[in-house]
């Protein structure tokens, strides 16, 4: 059996974080939430909102629906713009 759609979703989350350098923190800004929070939607102990599908699609400049096809799709919907460069530092604010 395949991934579930929260599982699949906390992947393209970590991958996305991973491709961009966004931290955890950057997210917890764009959401309007707490590093705490988002920390805890990416361990599963809380489900993430279909507003904050909505909100880290528009973050990353990809489609909902992307984002929520796990991180294979999300990865290759980003745009090259939003990709962290080598030598880049990690977390910085966009």
């Amino acid at each position: 059996m395949g991934l579930g759609l929260e599982e699949s979703l906390r992947l393209a989350v970590a991958a996305l974080m991973q491709a961009t350098g966004d931290s955890q923190r950057v997210l917890a800004g764009v959401l309007g939430l707490t590093q705490t929070q988002v920390s805890r939607r990416q361990s599963g102990a809380t489900s993430w909102t279909l507003r904050d599908v909505d909100v880290l699609a528009g973050h990353y400049e990809i489609a909902a629906l992307d984002l929520l096809a796990g991180p294979t799709r999300a990865c290759e919907a980003l745009p090259a713009a939003r990709r962290r460069t080598a030598g880049a530092g990690k977390g910085v604010a966009r």
